[in-house]
């Protein structure tokens, strides 16, 4: 079967008139920015956008034409994506492929969703853990779980970044 989740080469970096970076967005907004003079193209990418008028270069990287403040959100939105990112897709129990999401503190006994009690964990520690706390098992986490922290978070979230964008993520 095909892998028909989006791959990187189908975002494009979107960068503010002084070119700091704002967010990612899918090739064909970029396109469709670019097409409307709303942004102009920084960096092309791999390939060309066909239409019955005119060929685009796929791009890579856009600017936009005029400046746009933008109030950022202080903290990162919790998702379980986001938590498999932070984690680096591993189980912070055994240090194996993670499945699922796992509250260290369990919501049964009051703990919270929140950054600082979830974590990425795989289903056999997950089910053998359950509802119980971890003094309880005896267990300990090698790192306290936080908030994820930075600009380059702000911009990204839990994406993986396009290695061509480092020139431009630098400055976050």
């Amino acid at each position: 079967m095909p892998d028909i989740r989006p791959t990187a080469a189908s975002a494009a970096l979107l960068l503010n008139a002084t070119y700091e970076p704002l967010c990612v967005v899918s090739v064909r907004r970029a396109a469709i920015l670019i097409l409307s003079g709303k942004a102009v193209c920084v960096a092309d990418g791999d390939g060309v956008l066909h239409s019955s008028r005119a060929r685009v270069p796929v791009p890579l990287v856009a600017k936009l034409t005029r400046y746009v403040r933008v109030p950022y959100r202080t903290q990162v939105g919790l998702s379980r994506r986001a938590i498999f990112a932070r984690d680096g897709g591993r189980c912070v129990y055994c240090q194996g492929p993670a499945e699922t999401i796992d509250h260290v503190h369990p919501r049964s006994k009051g703990g919270q969703h929140a950054w600082e009690n979830v974590v990425a964990a795989c289903a056999r520690c997950n089910h053998h853990k359950g509802d119980k706390t971890l003094a309880d098992l005896g267990w300990r986490l090698p790192m306290k779980p936080t908030v994820p922290h930075g600009a380059i978070w702000r911009v990204l979230g839990h994406r993986t970044p396009d290695p061509r964008w480092a020139q431009w993520l630098e400055t976050v």
